[in-house]
């Protein structure tokens, strides 16, 4: 299908060609590419109200600024498809999130006006300075450098670090703090409020732009007016309101709040700013969903909504002719309640995801036992570990790339403390078109090489609510991972009693001959399925559902070593230190010799497409195991060396 762009946007396919056109023209730019944007998203999928909500921002800031030699770095990046349709990737748009196609957030290999690899969030004040110091190092003063930031990563310690050390720097850095008050879900905390307050108040600020521009028009040297208005400003502050304390204590300059859909505002703001050297901070006020009416009055069910009808507003669902398997989100988010109902120690955590991990639903019925902490990855474990010493069973949910960002308090304040701290790591595997920054590869790497940390995957939904079941229990006082990946499992009747698994212990699944494959969590299902498609051939491989990649369970490894030679290992975590690197080193430990064949996610980047095109790409679907099997099967028998 054919999409095409409005009749000046059209004829825009670089910053440069912006620049010709009149700024009373940019109302009419904006306009159609907001409307682009929802043409290409209802038809194609993809991200949807954040980049809806910088139109005018986007528009405003390759404008003014010259891009790419001034460089401008947007936080999490899944609101830039304004900025890539500008910067020459229009045409291509369509392909975005797409195999192959265009990445859904910006990426330094596919433009040069993508000046920063982007996906988590809190990440562009650090990057911008970072560049802004380098500019300043070389020479290069009037380079200037824009970090675009949402008001929910802004929450995130990072984004803090970063603006403490912004303040002390002399490079020129401008943060754009856009202030929706959402990020996926609506933002919580102390922060937010602190903002609604600015907003609201708006004497300071006018006030000091006043004086600011009577000081400008009065005879005297331009140098020596600045300074007489810094000190005024300074006195403004104290008198007058504590609305800009925040950012100014970090030696931030302030401006704002300005409104972030008037793109005439916003050009001429951007171009007085170009000429104050030094970081400052410009607040602007946009509406998530901005002029999709309804994407405005429900931003979470707009923020990725899938394919819809962009007239009537309906969202175009799979239709099926049987009842579906749920969610594993789901699971998890009705079984805690189910738990929580029997064991009133149970008390549900989530960095800013309740809706993707579904802790909503206990959040909306059990609100004092069950919290979004904002986008807090590290705050959250910790939180969850402070629970914890006070006898709370804690259900720690972040995704499982996120997870990464909480690594050192996961060892520091869990593990070594020996804190039974749940975490449900949601995502696992590879999460299709979000791509590499959102692939949930390394967990089991990480986290297994922890000591007092128990490492878990179930198979279906039924392991998942055991699993569950099983860490909340009083004897378990150990932290416990418990990971599954995004999207459907394979039960429809899900929903059955919960009983303890025995920590350590897998289960065989099926016995055979010749060729035994361990499989660890959800791939244990493509692999189930290869053997199935195997069996006309005459080949009987054995499958056991190990559960555990730690402690793994060595007597059934000593089982499956003294039977076979030949053994598959399947997993949807990197093939360096995973699941499979466990089997080896038991191998190792014990003196076993057999031809072992690692399957899992290669150690390279994989990119973006749906999870069924990665997993064929990287034959770890039931063809690609069918076929390790039946070369396993035929190979001459050798005994490694040594």
């Amino acid at each position: 299908m054919e999409i095409l762009p409005g009749n000046l946007l059209k004829m825009i396919d670089s910053p440069a060609d912006l620049k010709k056109l009149s700024k009373d023209q940019m109302h009419t730019v904006a306009n159609e590419l907001r409307q682009y944007i929802v043409d290409v998203v209802s038809v194609y999928g993809g991200h949807f109200g954040a980049s809806l909500g910088v139109v005018e921002l986007s528009v405003a800031l390759h404008y003014v600024f010259n891009t790419p030699y001034d460089q401008l770095v947007w936080d999490v990046g899944h609101q830039a498809y304004g900025h890539k349709i500008l910067t020459g990737r229009r045409d291509n748009f369509p392909s975005n999130r797409k195999y192959n196609g265009l990445s859904g957030f910006p990426k330094r290999s596919e433009s040069e006006y993508d000046t920063f690899g982007v996906g988590h969030s809190s990440t562009s004040i650090s990057a911008a300075l970072g560049m802004a110091m380098a500019s300043y190092y070389k020479g290069e003063k009037d380079r200037q450098h824009i970090a675009v930031i949402g008001d929910g990563a802004l929450t995130a310690g990072l984004a803090f670090e970063a603006m403490n050390h912004a303040g002390i720097e002399k490079s020129n850095v401008l943060i754009i703090l856009n202030d929706n008050n959402m990020s996926i879900d609506p933002n919580v905390g102390a922060l937010k409020e602190y903002l609604t307050d600015i907003t609201t108040s708006h004497t300071y600020n006018d006030l000091r732009d006043n004086v600011w521009k009577a000081l400008g028009k009065l005879p005297i040297g331009k140098n020596y007016s600045r300074e007489m208005a810094s000190k005024v400003e300074a006195s403004l502050k104290g008198l007058v309101s504590k609305s800009s304390n925040l950012f100014e204590a970090l030696q931030l300059r302030y401006f704002g709040p300005i409104d972030g859909h008037n793109v005439t505002k916003l050009i001429d703001t951007f171009n007085d700013l170009k000429d104050i050297p030094g970081p400052k901070i410009l607040h602007i006020k946009t509406v998530k969903g901005k002029g999709y009416a309804l994407a405005e009055k429900d931003q979470t069910k707009w923020h990725a909504p899938g394919l819809f009808d962009k007239v009537t507003g309906e969202i175009i669902k799979k239709t099926f002719d049987a009842p579906q398997p749920p969610k594993y989100q789901d699971v998890f988010g009705h079984t805690i309640i189910e738990l929580a109902e029997k064991n009133p120690k149970i008390m549900g955590v989530t960095p800013a995801m309740p809706s993707g991990c579904s802790l909503k639903f206990m959040m909306d019925k059990m609100p004092d036992r069950a919290f979004d902490v904002g986008i807090c990855e590290q705050h959250a474990v910790t939180l969850s570990a402070g629970m914890a010493t006070q006898g709370l069973r804690v259900f720690c949910n972040i995704y499982s790339s996120f997870m990464q960002r909480a690594y050192d308090m996961v060892i520091h304040d869990v593990a070594i403390q020996k804190l039974p701290v749940i975490f449900c790591l949601d995502r696992a595997g590879l999460v299709g078109e979000d791509g590499p920054t959102h692939h949930g590869c390394y967990d089991i790497a990480f986290m297994r090489c922890i000591p007092n940390i128990v490492v878990s995957a179930p198979m279906n939904e039924s392991e998942l609510r055991d699993l569950m079941y099983t860490a909340q229990l009083e004897t378990n006082q150990l932290p416990i991972v418990i990971r599954y990946p995004r999207g459907e499992g394979v039960l429809v009747d899900w929903k059955t009693p919960m009983k303890e698994i025995q920590i350590g212990k897998g289960r065989k699944l099926k016995d055979g001959d010749d060729v035994a494959i361990l499989t660890f969590g959800h791939p244990g299902n493509f692999a189930a399925s290869a053997i199935r498609d195997v069996k006309s051939e005459g080949l009987n491989p054995a499958h056991y559902d190990m559960r555990f990649a730690k402690p793994i369970d060595e007597e059934m490894l000593h089982e499956v070593f003294s039977k076979f030679k030949k053994i598959v290992t399947v997993e949807d975590g990197t093939v360096v230190g995973g699941f499979g690197s466990a089997v080896l080193e038991f191998m190792n430990k014990f003196g076993y010799q057999a031809d072992v064949k690692i399957m899992g996610i290669p150690d390279r980047l994989v990119e973006h497409g749906t999870p069924k095109q990665l997993y064929d790409e990287i034959g770890l679907d039931a063809n690609g195991i069918a076929i390790e099997i039946r070369k396993m099967a035929f190979i001459e028998k050798h005994v490694p060396t040594a």
